[in-house]
């Protein structure tokens, strides 16, 4: 059984010393040792920005997509190998801009992969300009004299928008997400976990210890029930989107795949003609 070593390679990360990707990293390698998978059972699929480099640090299937287009890749990779599992990656300014319009209707569709979004409310790649996870107020190269769009709710939006799996975590919380991600993994549809991932090079405001006098940790509210979306929202809302832990999950919906005709589980690799080979070269033939 593979352990958290062998999900190991020989690429050396580039990030900044002190970004919150390392944990995630470290967690998604953890959580995939410990659900029993072998590098070879899991492919990462991420976009453009400093977090669209996980893809080439973990020893498995991994491909550096387009900028915002992690999610339509990792679906389509899903959908024609049904085998693996597919972990699709990126930042806020990747998941939540230019990708925005992909997260929706990959949340509403269901598509039994996991979306970690390393969520740091700031471009970092291009060298810290506003994202639309930045507050109100916020001073950067592209708004010096602070932002004054309203920020991006992430959590309200995959509620709203039919999500069965919400979590929300700390990278510097290691055993928590590592826990999320698991908890994520096993679930079967579509999973959102956003993480708090600090710039230490360009955000100077929402730093490591921002974060720990901010966020509230769902385990203390011990009758707080994820099964209820309502309570879901209301304290989404109470608590400004900063908390952490499993927010919501719906078991009983299926995952898009086992809702498609004819749904076969095994990878259309593996799976055998289903036309006979004189129709199959024949309608081959109308497209020569």
């Amino acid at each position: 059984m593979a352990t958290f070593k062998d999900f190991r390679n020989n690429v050396k990360p580039n990030w900044c010393p002190g970004c919150g990707d390392f944990s995630i990293q470290a967690a998604i390698q953890r959580a995939a040792a410990n659900s029993g998978l072998e590098p070879e059972q899991l492919a990462v699929i991420s976009g453009i920005g400093c977090s669209g480099r996980i893809s080439g640090y973990i020893n498995a299937y991994g491909l550096h997509g387009i900028h915002g287009r992690a999610l339509p890749i990792a679906q389509g990779v899903k959908l024609a190998n049904r085998e693996l599992t597919v972990i699709a990656s990126g930042g806020d300014g990747d998941g939540f801009a230019i990708g925005m319009g992909h997260t929706v209707h990959a949340i509403r569709r269901n598509l039994d992969i996991t979306y970690i979004v390393m969520d740091n409310q700031i471009y970092g790649l291009t060298k810290g300009q506003t994202s639309p996870r930045s507050a109100e107020g916020f001073k950067t190269k592209s708004t010096p004299e602070g932002s004054i769009e309203t920020t991006l709710s992430p959590l309200e939006i995959a509620l709203s928008a039919g999500a069965t799996f919400i979590a929300q975590s700390f990278s510097s919380d290691i055993k928590q997400l590592t826990a999320l991600i698991e908890a994520g993994l096993q679930h079967k549809g579509f999973s959102l976990i956003n993480v708090f991932s600090p710039c230490v090079t360009f955000n100077k405001v929402n730093t490591y210890d921002w974060f720990k006098e901010h966020i509230v940790n769902l385990s203390e509210f011990p009758d707080y029930d994820p099964s209820n979306r309502i309570a879901a929202m209301t304290k989404i809302m109470e608590t400004g989107g900063l908390l952490t832990g499993l927010i919501y999950q719906d078991q009983q919906r299926k995952p898009y795949e086992e809702m498609i005709s004819g749904f076969r589980p095994e990878g259309l690799a593996n799976q055998e003609l289903a036309l006979p080979r004189e129709q199959f070269d024949k309608l081959l033939a109308e497209f020569k």
